[in-house]
């Protein structure tokens, strides 16, 4: 099975990797030093589902403080430069009213969602999570930061971790 021979080799490389070099590649997936020293500290994992197990346990010890550090490395989700003006404009004024209410970046996990439907997720996400107040909302965040950084960390082993590494250390 290839792709779980992959998975194997990019979990090998996570596992053997100097410190520094896995913290930069679960920096690349959330933002948050302490998540990333936790997640790093408990290596080597024996399989991809105990790292992404590890993963959102380190997720649900993030302190408030962490949260904040990691949804500042985020960045509002953008659509892909051939779709419509009109959806352009909608997002960047729903991700402004979002980011003006609450102080940062809209994040949203889109796992299990088809690319086509995207922007309406994420729309219905921002003018859902508008009415939160700010302490919901902030655990809302916490939330989706957790499903993006187990998204994305289980892409990072089981793709090239060679290339996920170069991006994650530059």
């Amino acid at each position: 099975m290839p792709f779980q021979r992959r998975a194997e080799s990019g979990l090998e490389h996570f596992n053997s990797a100097p410190a520094e070099t896995a913290e930069a590649i679960i920096l690349a997936c959330c933002g948050s030093r302490g998540w990333a020293r936790r997640v790093v500290s408990h290596r080597p994992y024996p399989d991809v589902e105990a790292l992404l197990a590890a993963c959102d346990e380190a997720g649900y010890d993030l302190t408030p403080t962490e949260v904040h550090e990691a949804l500042a490395g985020e960045s509002s989700t953008g659509l892909p430069p051939n779709a419509p003006q009109a959806a352009l404009t909608a997002l960047a004024a729903a991700h402004a009213a979002y980011e003006s209410r609450f102080g940062h970046a809209f994040v949203i996990s889109l796992d299990g969602y088809r690319p086509d439907e995207y922007l309406d997720q994420v729309l219905a996400g921002i003018r859902s999570r508008l009415s939160h107040e700010p302490d919901e909302e902030r655990a809302v965040s916490a939330e989706e930061l957790r499903a993006l950084a187990r998204s994305r960390l289980a892409h990072a082993v089981a793709n090239h971790p060679e290339t996920d590494v170069a991006r994650a250390t530059t």
